[in-house]
C-alpha cells in the first residue's frame, strides 16, 4: 500500500480545492490534489449522443465521466467530476453574493437560523482577487461581433417593459486573446506566464452555447487553465482518477488519508498530511464527514443540515412572436449565460417584497437538452415510461444515483429557433437535511417554505414570456413538481460556534484542528446568485487565513493565553516600478508613463505591543500579496517586515521600512524593499511623505542590511490613496487583555513621533 506524507492534501479541485491549492503551493507547501475525475483538455469534451451517454459517473457501472446525476425525495442535483469541479460545465457567471443577503439571525420555519459569520466586506477582496484571476468580463454585447446576439437583445428588452432590473454579468470567458486586447472570435489564446498544464492551444469563445458540455475550444477560463495550472507551475502535484474513502485525525497532529485509484487495475494508497482540506463538493464532502464520522469524534451535530438548491429553477420559453411572425431567439448563439435580471429581496430595504433572485438566459446544455425538447413533443412518452419505472426501481431500493439510468435517457436534440431556456436562482430557504440512508447519501428537505420563491420566480418568467409573445412551461410533467439544482449548497455549514456550524467562517472544523473544508457544503443558506465565486472568494480567504493567521485553532486567543496584547490593522498601497531602474527618487516624474504598475495589500501584525513599542527598531509582521503583470500575478508574501518609524539616514528623519519576500510565477525568489521618508519639514508635507513608499525590487530573498550587495531588478513609487487610508484605519484590530489601551498607546506612539518631526522646535 502507498504512503506517503505531504504538507497539504486537498480533496477535490473546484472551485474551493483548485484556488486552495494554488495559494498553499505559491506559498512555498508542497500540495498534493485528489481529484477522482479525469482531465479534459480542450477537444476531449464529448459531443456525439454515443459519447455523451457514456460521459456520466458511476464507478459502480464502470462508468468514470463527467456528469454526476443525484436524484433525492423532490430535488435533483447535477454535478461534474474531473479536474476543474464544477466549472467545467458551469454557465461561467461571476456574480457577488448581494451585500444585504448576508443575512443574521433568520428565522426558518423549520426551526433554527440562517446566519452568515462573514460579511460582503470580509470577502470583497478575495471576490477581487478571483475575479482577477479567472478574468471576469461581461459579454461584449456593444461590439459589432456580438450585437446581434438574439436572446441577450430579447431578455434585455423584456426587462425594460416590465422594469427589471437586467445586466450583463461579469463571465469567466475569454472573448479577446489578452487582457485588454480587441474582442475577437475563435482567435489563439495567448497562455499566461505559468502556462498551461494541458499543453493544448486554446481559442476566444465561438459563440457556440456548449459551455455546460465542456468548452472544447478552451475558450472558458475555467479552474484547469488558472488556478491549476498556476499550482502545478508551484509544485503542486495533480492526481486524477484518486477518490478518497478515509480520513482520520493521526495521533501526533495532522490527517491521514486513504483513497482508491480508478482506471486498470485499481489501486489503495495512503497519504499523510499536516492539513486537510476537503473540497470534494457538497454532497461529496458531506458524504464524506458522514462516513467517517466515527473516526472524526465530536463534529458537529450540524453536519447535514442548511441544505438547498440556491433556489434553482428551470423553465423554458417556446413559440416567442414579434407580432405575427416568429421572433428569433437563437438560444445556441452566444455562451450559455449572457444576461441576468435581479430581482430585490425584503432585505434590501427596497419597496418590492419577497426573497430575492436571479432570471438568466439559457443555451444549451447537455444534461437538459432532453427535458427542452420533452417540454413540448408528446413522442417521448416512451422514453419517459421507461425512465419513470428506473425512477420507482431506485426509491425501492433507495439508489439515489441516477447517472446511469439518465445517461441512457440522453439522445440528440435540437432547440426550437424561437425557444430559450430560463435559469432563476436565489434565496430558497435552506431547511433541507443531509443524511445516510442504507449507508448512502439522502436528503429530507419539504419545499413548502420555498414555494413563495418559486412562485416569483415562475411569475416573472410568464411576465417576460408574455412580453415576448411566447409561451412559458416548466419541466416535462412526468417529472412531477421537481427541482434539479446544478447548485447544491449547505451540509456542513460555517458558524460563529459548533452549535451554529460545522466549521467556523475560515472553514476549519470545529474540535479538528487542521482539518478545513472549501467548497459549497460551508454555505449556511443560499448564496442568491451563481455561488461559485463567493465559494471561490471563500476558499482565497481561507487559504490567507491558513497561510498567515494562526496555525491550527486555539481554545484561547494566543495574546489572551499569554497575557500579551496584540494590535494589526491592513495598508494597500499601489504605484509603478520601473524595470531596470536602480533609484526609486527619480520615478515620481516619469513611473507612471514608463513603469508597469504594482501593488500590494498587507496585514501588519504586531505579536506584543509592549515589545514593539519598547524596541527601538518596532518590528512587525507582513502578511499578504503584491500584484503585477510583470510578476505574473498576484504573489503571496512569504515572509515581510515592517519597522515604524525607525531612526531614518538623516538627523531628525524617521523611516517606515518594508521588507516583503516572495515568488514570482516563473518561479523565481524576489524582494519588495522600500522605505517612506519622514523627515523635517513643513507639515504641509506630512501627508506626502507618510503616503509615498520608495522601493527597490531585488532578485532573491534579501535579509535587511544586505540590500548594497544585492541585484536590483528595478525601482519606483508606490501610494496610498485617501479612502484606502479611510479603509485602513477601521481595520485596527487588538486582541488581548488590554485591547483598547493597546490602541490607544499605539496611537500616541504614532502621532508623537510625527509631531517630533513635524512640530515646532
Amino acid at each position: 500500500m502507498e504512503h506517503e506524507r505531504a504538507d497539504v492534501v486537498v480533496v477535490g479541485s473546484g472551485f474551493g480545492g483548485s484556488v486552495v491549492a494554488y495559494r498553499l503551493a505559491a506559498a512555498g507547501r508542497s500540495v498534493v490534489v485528489l481529484e477522482r475525475g479525469q482531465p479534459y483538455p480542450p477537444g476531449s469534451f464529448p459531443r456525439r449522443p454515443g459519447d455523451v451517454s457514456r460521459a456520466f459517473w458511476d464507478p459502480r457501472a464502470g462508468r468514470h465521466g463527467l456528469y454526476d446525476v443525484w436524484s433525492f425525495g423532490g430535488c435533483d442535483a447535477v454535478v461534474a467530476s474531473g479536474l476543474g469541479g464544477g466549472s467545467l460545465i458551469y454557465a461561467n457567471v461571476l456574480l457577488r453574493k448581494d451585500e444585504h443577503w448576508f443575512v443574521q439571525e433568520e428565522p426558518l420555519a423549520t426551526g433554527g437560523y440562517e446566519s452568515w459569520p462573514v460579511t460582503r466586506a470580509e470577502l470583497d477582496p478575495h471576490y477581487e482577487a478571483v475575479e482577477a484571476m479567472l478574468g471576469a468580463v461581461p459579454y461584449p454585447l456593444e461590439h459589432p461581433d456580438y450585437a446581434d446576439t438574439p436572446k441577450t437583445i430579447a431578455m434585455r428588452d423584456a426587462a425594460a417593459e416590465l422594469g427589471l432590473d437586467w445586466m450583463l454579468p461579469p463571465l469567466a470567458v475569454s472573448f479577446a486573446p489578452s487582457r485588454g486586447a480587441e474582442p475577437g472570435i475563435g482567435l489563439p489564446i495567448v497562455d499566461a506566464p505559468y502556462g498551461n498544464l494541458h499543453g493544448v492551444p486554446r481559442r476566444t469563445c465561438r459563440l457556440c452555447g456548449e459551455c455546460d458540455m465542456g468548452c472544447n475550444d478552451g475558450s472558458k477560463n475555467t479552474l484547469d487553465h488558472t488556478y491549476l495550472s498556476a499550482a502545478r507551475h508551484h509544485g503542486a502535484d495533480l492526481r486524477t482518477m484518486h477518490e478518497v474513502r478515509e480520513i482520520r485525525p493521526v495521533t501526533n497532529g495532522g490527517y491521514e488519508v486513504s483513497y482508491v485509484r480508478h482506471g486498470p487495475g485499481p489501486r489503495r494508497g495512503v497519504i499523510r498530511c499536516d492539513r486537510l482540506v476537503l473540497a470534494a463538493g457538497t454532497l461529496g464532502t458531506t458524504y464524506l464527514l458522514m462516513r467517517n464520522r466515527t473516526r472524526l469524534p465530536g463534529l458537529s451535530g450540524t453536519l447535514g443540515s442548511r441544505f438547498s438548491g440556491n433556489g434553482d429553477l428551470l423553465s423554458f420559453l417556446l413559440r416567442a412572436k414579434d407580432r405575427s411572425r416568429i421572433r428569433p431567439l437563437d438560444a445556441s448563439h452566444g455562451p450559455v449565460i449572457t444576461s441576468a435580471i435581479r430581482l430585490a429581496d425584503d432585505v434590501d430595504g427596497t419597496p418590492e417584497t419577497g426573497r430575492g433572485g436571479y432570471i438568466e438566459d439559457g443555451g444549451h446544455p447537455a444534461f437538459v437538452d432532453w427535458l427542452i425538447q420533452t417540454a413540448d413533443v408528446r413522442s417521448e412518452l416512451g422514453r419517459a415510461a421507461r425512465f419513470a419505472v428506473q425512477r420507482l426501481r431506485a426509491l425501492v431500493t433507495h439508489d439515489t444515483n441516477l447517472s446511469d439510468e439518465v445517461s441512457k435517457l440522453v439522445e440528440p436534440s435540437d432547440l426550437v429557433e424561437s425557444s430559450l431556456p430560463l435559469l432563476g436562482m436565489g434565496r430558497d430557504v435552506p431547511d433541507g437535511r443531509l443524511r445516510l440512508r442504507g449507508g448512502k447519501l439522502d436528503v429530507q428537505w419539504d419545499l413548502a417554505a420555498s414555494e413563495p420563491h418559486f412562485d416569483r420566480l415562475r411569475a416573472t418568467m410568464r411576465r417576460i414570456a408574455d412580453v415576448l409573445g411566447a409561451e412559458h412551461t416548466g419541466l416535462p410533467a412526468w417529472l412531477g413538481k421537481r427541482i434539479i439544482t446544478v447548485h447544491p449548497l449547505g451540509g456542513a455549514p460555517m458558524g460563529r460556534h459548533p452549535g451554529e456550524g460545522v466549521c467556523d467562517a475560515f472553514g476549519e472544523v470545529f474540535d479538528h484542528p487542521g482539518l478545513f473544508i472549501a467548497d459549497g457544503s460551508v454555505m449556511p443558506g443560499p448564496v442568491g446568485p451563481n455561488p461559485s465565486l463567493t465559494i471561490a472568494a471563500f476558499a482565497d480567504r481561507l487559504a490567507t487565513r491558513l497561510l498567515y493567521g494562526a496555525p491550527v485553532r486555539q481554545t484561547v486567543p494566543v495574546a489572551a493565553a499569554t497575557g500579551r496584547t496584540s494590535l494589526s490593522f491592513t495598508e494597500e498601497m499601489a504605484g509603478f516600478i520601473v524595470l531596470g531602474a536602480s533609484d526609486p527618487r527619480w520615478i515620481p516624474v516619469r513611473g507612471r508613463h514608463i513603469g508597469d504598475r504594482l501593488a500590494f495589500r498587507l496585514t501588519i501584525r504586531v505579536d506584543d505591543v509592549d515589545t514593539f513599542l519598547g524596541e527601538p527598531e518596532h518590528l512587525a509582521r507582513a502578511d499578504g500579496w503584491l500584484e503585477a503583470s510583470f510578476l505574473g500575478g498576484r504573489c503571496d508574501v512569504q515572509r515581510g517586515w515592517f519597522n515604524l518609524l525607525v531612526p531614518g539616514a538623516e538627523p531628525g528623519s524617521r523611516e517606515m521600512r518594508y521588507r516583503l519576500w516572495f515568488t514570482d510565477a516563473a518561479g523565481q525568489p524576489r524582494t519588495l524593499a522600500g522605505w517612506k521618508d519622514v523627515h523635517d519639514g513643513p507639515a504641509t508635507r506630512l501627508w506626502h511623505d507618510t503616503s509615498t513608499l520608495y522601493a527597490r525590487l531585488l532578485y532573491g530573498h534579501v535579509p535587511p542590511g544586505e540590500d548594497a550587495a544585492a541585484r536590483v531588478a528595478g525601482a519606483g513609487t508606490l501610494h496610498i490613496q485617501p479612502m484606502d487610508l479611510a479603509v485602513m484605519l477601521t481595520s485596527f484590530r487588538a486582541e488581548g487583555p488590554h485591547g483598547v489601551v493597546a490602541l490607544a498607546r499605539f496611537g500616541r506612539f504614532f502621532v508623537g513621533q510625527l509631531w517630533d518631526v513635524y512640530g515646532p522646535g
